[in-house]
């Protein structure tokens, strides 16, 4: 047992110094940043501005009633339409509602009454 705890030792400090020490495969180890904005999802056009909690994460909403999340989070980019500046109900936590250009939790739309026209052309489109 203690050859068999030695060897994995050993075989542990390889493995961890093989991958530390950059080398002609593995010339450095790098961690990014997403980059970019959340576009919201379309099938969820039906339940922005209802304000029932009932959006899914990455639906759009005007607030932070609308989400199941209980997060609205703005800088999102419209599914339908493409404008930019729309809410997107978000995870919360862990930073998750400031990743992708999200603007972070309690987002009140300034263009609510255009946001819920493009809904509810959406919703007229897809049919449901």
């Amino acid at each position: 047992m203690v050859q068999f705890n030695s060897i994995m030792a050993i075989l542990a400090l390889s493995i961890t110094t093989a991958l530390a020490a950059p080398s002609a495969h593995f010339p450095r180890l790098e961690i990014r940043q997403n980059s970019g904005n959340v576009t919201t999802v379309n099938a969820g056009a039906a339940a922005i501005g209802k304000g029932q909690g009932t959006q899914f994460t990455v639906g759009g909403c005007i607030n932070d009633a609308d989400c199941g999340s209980g997060c609205c989070a703005g800088g999102a980019i419209s599914g339908s339409t493409g404008r930019a500046g729309v809410g997107v109900c978000s995870g919360k936590g862990s930073g998750v509602e400031f990743q992708k250009g999200k603007t972070g939790c309690g987002f009140e739309d300034p263009n609510a009454a255009l946001t819920l026209q493009e809904a509810a052309a959406q919703v007229a489109k897809q049919g449901f």
